[in-house]
Formats: structure tokens, sequence, C-alpha cells
């Protein structure tokens, strides 16, 4: 669960902070008072008890992860369950002075479980437009796909967005298990979803060496990278990184959770930072992993000896990484940059 005290010198500053968040999933953002919700809703597997949920979401390691998500996936049935974990998650991070996230979803899951891709989309931009209404807060999608699940979530996922995708769709991702699932194999396809226009975010280096970040730069034009947390053992791919100017969407407490890094103390993002890599701090899975976006700043800044103007660096970098237009981006910069704390 979120701790609720702040536990850093900086935690109030960074509590006020405007921040945007680029990786951060649309199911593993729920809730667990949310969860609890649809549990009883939908009786099951998910336990229904704060409690119970709490030691439901200690995870053994990222296969056992995957099964948690998925467990709560099957809790969203119906378009009505969409929407209200989309408008909590919106104003969850509205909360945390978050302005601007690119969400990430999963549709193919839901589609799975009898719900439209039609209905799905209708939820969550009805969710988007009321939480803007009424938090602030805007909303941009990413259509993901669950890469265990293979080729065909792949090509579906793609017709999901060419024939169902929203304006506020931005960009097409890869997420799940990296263990077994090459990325070259989704070349196509991801060919055609840069083609149509959207942004090239696949997850990689998390669970797997440097080779599946070369795999997904080459392969699947990769124009950021999820995670990337195995990217500093290749000088060869640090170089590339920092010469493209490729952001590494860096999640500590998530790595440390799915047991991708054994402690904090080893994780790689000050050997990123120190060696030019554009870092943006993000929560990944927030409720899941007991973290929130403030919380992953706190801890950047421990990490990366930060004072209040490194902080304020990290927020730039979020904007400036983002899909936004150039003109949201330089009002949010501004925005930042008037912050005094």
């Amino acid at each position: 669960m979120p701790r609720q005290t702040p536990a850093t010198p900086y935690a109030d500053f960074v509590a006020g902070l405007p921040k945007a968040e680029l990786h951060v999933h649309h199911v593993g953002s729920a809730s667990p008072r949310i969860v609890s919700e649809l549990a009883a809703r939908h009786p099951g597997t998910v336990p229904s008890d704060l409690d119970e949920l709490r030691e439901f979401y200690v995870f053994r390691d990222f296969g056992h992860f995957i099964e948690v998500y998925l467990a709560v996936v099957d809790l969203l049935r119906e378009p009505q369950d969409i929407r209200l974990l989309t408008y909590e998650v919106a104003s969850d991070m509205a909360a945390q002075n978050i302005r601007y996230a690119e969400l990430t979803l999963t549709p193919w899951t839901s589609v799975q479980t009898g719900i439209p891709i039609e209905a799905f989309v209708e939820a969550v931009e009805d969710a988007r437009v009321a939480a803007e209404r009424d938090h602030g807060i805007r909303l941009r999608w990413i259509f993901d796909i669950p890469g265990e699940s293979g080729l065909r979530a792949a090509q579906d996922t793609l017709g999901f967005a060419l024939e169902h995708g929203p304006p506020t769709l931005v960009g097409f991702g890869l997420g799940g298990p990296e263990v077994g699932v090459d990325r070259p194999q989704f070349a196509d396809v991801f060919a055609r979803a840069r083609a149509a226009g959207l942004h090239s975010v696949p997850h990689a280096g998390e669970t797997t060496g440097p080779q599946t970040v070369w795999d997904t730069l080459r392969d699947l034009g990769a124009e950021r990278i999820g995670h990337g947390t195995s990217s500093v053992q290749d000088p060869d791919l640090v170089a590339y990184l920092v010469e493209q100017r490729i952001p590494l969407e860096v999640c500590p407490t998530s790595n440390i959770a799915t047991r991708a890094v054994d402690r904090l103390a080893n994780h790689p993002i000050r050997e990123m930072y120190d060696a030019g890599i554009t870092v943006t701090v993000n929560s990944d899975d927030p409720p899941m992993f007991g973290t929130t976006l403030n919380t992953e700043y706190e801890i950047a800044a421990e990490l990366l000896d930060l004072d209040e103007s490194g902080i304020v660096r990290l927020a730039q970098n979020a904007v400036h990484a983002s899909y936004m237009s150039a003109p949201e981006k330089a009002s949010l910069i501004a925005e930042i940059d008037g912050y005094q704390g």
C-alpha cells in the first residue's frame, strides 16, 4: 500500500510539483478500494477484503505479478467497470498534481472478456472527458499488446487502434513477459502502427538483457523504451540511447516488486542518469506495487542525490519525452518552471 507520511526531505516539494507521467497501466492503477468494489460485484479469484488484497498483491516474481494482473483484468466485465476504473485512476493522478498522463490500455484482454471494443473506447473516453472537466488532468492513450498472447493479440490490437482508436490515442506498446516473447515477431504490426501515426513505445530490457532493447529499437522502431533496466549492461547501447535521445521510462519500485532488480541500492537509474540517458520517472502499476508517482520521484531524488532543481529537471524530462503538442508542452514546462514549492 502507498506510504502515508512524508519520508524524504523533498516529499512536500514533490507533492506540489506539476508532473506528467508516461508509463502507467490502466488496470495496474486500480486502487484497492476499487478492486474491492469490483471483486464484490464479480465474486471469483480476487478477494474483496482489503487485508486479503494486501496479501494478494505480494508478488513472488514477474510471472506471479502477471497472474495477479490478469485476475484483476477479469473483474472488468462490463463497460461501466471500465468507466469507473478510468475515472478513479484519473482522480488519483490529479490528487498528485499530475497534469498529463499517457495511460497504457490493453483493450485486447477486455474484449476477450466480452466487452466490445466500441464500448471499451466509449467508456474510457467518457471517463477522460469527465476527469478533465472535474480535475483538470489530460489523459492520452497507448494501446498495448499483451505479448504473452502472441501475434493474434498483436494483430487484433492493431485493428482496434486503426479502426476504433480515438484521436486521443497517441502510442502503440508491447507489454507482458519478455522471456520467451521475441520482439522481432511484432515488426510488421509496429510498422503499420507507426505508418498510421502512432508512436512506438514497447517495454524492453526489464527482465531480459540489452539485446531485447536493441530488438525493439531495430525491429519495432521504438521511440521510448519502457523500463530498459538492463540497458546499462551494454556500453554501445547506452551510447546509442544518448546519441539518439531515446528516453527510458524508469519505474524503480516496480522493478523491485517484480524482482527485476534485487534492491533499490542496486537500481541502475544512477548509471543511466550519469551516462546522459534521458531518464523519466514513472509508477507503472502504482497501487499494486504500493507506490505513487510522488513516491517514485522521492526515491529517484534519493538515488540520484538531487536537489529541488534536479527534481524539476526530471519533471521537465517527462514533458519533453511526452507526445503532447508543442503548445501543450510549452504550457506545462512554464508551469513547472514557475513552481516554487
